[in-house]
């Protein structure tokens, strides 16, 4: 089975569509099929370049696709119910016991709040998440009732996550309208985030750098 056949899959679609609607309705920015391709295809992006085989760049990009099922059941605590829930739907599917680990201990890692890079795999898959941070992600279209996180992601208007060329760091390279949010107000929420991101690259044997206006800030 593949990346492009988890797409198709009716049930996964209606699980992430559902789970959107849910955080919708709690406030949050959207965690829809434009978050989940993205996240898959910067994971993707990330071993396929660091040089993994087929199969586990295609792997990777199921994690990136179905890391955030979980909160069709809470926000809290998503990540692990996310993790029970890629299990059953894999294992439905007919992926083999390997393939289900990998994916599963990415997803029950991918989160800031409890999640370690443990593998490679979790490593990419947050990498790749914590790096979708964009103006089109903010639902909430009256700018006076922005809160900071509305703020700090309408504030990007680019933001880019590369490696370099002799593979031995990635970059989240930032351009932040400081008219809508300061660079302070994106260390506010998201520093734990960064501080993962570090721990990630380190995992796959790279330094982590963040780049905002031009300007390294770790």
């Amino acid at each position: 089975m593949t990346y492009n056949e988890i797409k198709k899959n009716k049930a996964i679609h209606n699980y992430i569509k559902a789970a959107d609607e849910s955080l919708a309705a709690l406030g949050f920015t959207e965690h829809s099929f434009a978050h989940v391709t993205a996240v898959a295809e910067k994971a993707g992006y990330i071993l396929q370049t660091l040089g993994y085989d087929d199969r586990t760049v295609e792997l990777v990009k199921i994690a990136g696709y179905l890391h955030d099922i979980g909160n069709l059941v809470n926000r809290i605590d998503h990540s692990q119910s996310g993790a029970v829930m890629a299990f059953r739907i894999l294992d439905k599917l007919g992926f083999n016991s390997e393939e289900i680990a990998d994916i599963v201990t990415a997803i029950g890692n991918h989160d800031e709040g409890t999640g370690v890079p443990v593998s490679e795999f979790a490593a990419a898959l947050i990498l790749a998440d914590k790096s979708d941070v964009r103006r089109n992600r903010v639902r909430n279209e009256d700018e006076i009732t922005f809160d900071i996180h509305d703020r700090v992601n309408y504030s990007v208007t680019g933001a880019k996550l590369e490696i370099s060329d002799d593979k031995t760091q990635i970059e989240l390279n930032l351009t932040i309208d400081t008219q809508y949010g300061s660079v302070m107000d994106y260390f506010e929420i998201f520093m734990n985030r960064m501080i993962l991101c570090r721990k990630a690259a380190e995992k796959l044997g790279l330094k982590f750098r963040l780049v905002i206006n031009g300007q390294q800030l770790l």
